[in-house]
């Protein structure tokens, strides 16, 4: 019998394991466009700090490990922006990626006061987009992300909460 996966709000001593988590698990979207500068892998250490400290951030944990996480924030027109959902390539296919999105939500919605919830994802990723559609997230529009990338954008009411994916 091994351990659970546990969802907590994260703290700054998460802010470097979040950090190497991210850089491993944005490896694959990196190949699927063949773009090694996407925003998770070229942000800083000392960024992902500072949206620990600012942002409204969860981590999955298996024992002390950080094993999965989520980054959000509520933006002027009262949505809230959802982002860097990853969950490390050995643990994913289980829930853990809808268990922090809907953890992420449910504090953006109730805590501050979100009205509808946003996220991007590249237009090649089936996974990420199949989780989302799961989870009640619908196609509003397209955008190109900074590094140049396709981005499908999806939107859901923060009266809809993410269900078990």
């Amino acid at each position: 019998m091994g351990m659970s996966v546990t969802i907590s709000a994260a703290t700054g001593q998460d802010a470097e394991q979040i950090f190497r988590l991210q850089y491993l698990c944005f490896q694959s979207e990196a190949a699927l466009y063949g773009n090694y500068r996407i925003d998770p892998l070229v942000q800083t250490l000392d960024s992902v700090r500072e949206e620990v400290t600012r942002d409204c951030v969860f981590v999955a944990r298996l024992g002390e490990e950080v094993v999965g996480s989520v980054r959000g924030s509520v933006t002027e027109d009262g949505a809230a922006a959802i982002g860097k959902l990853c969950v490390h390539p050995r643990l994913q296919g289980h829930g853990i990626g809808a268990r922090l999105l809907r953890a992420a939500e449910s504090a953006l919605a109730g805590d501050h006061g979100a009205t509808r919830f946003r996220l991007h994802t590249g237009h090649r990723s089936e996974g990420n987009l199949r989780l989302y559609r799961k989870v009640g997230y619908e196609t509003v529009g397209t955008s190109q992300g900074t590094d140049g990338v396709p981005m499908i954008v999806l939107e859901k009411p923060a009266s809809t909460y993410a269900a078990t994916a």
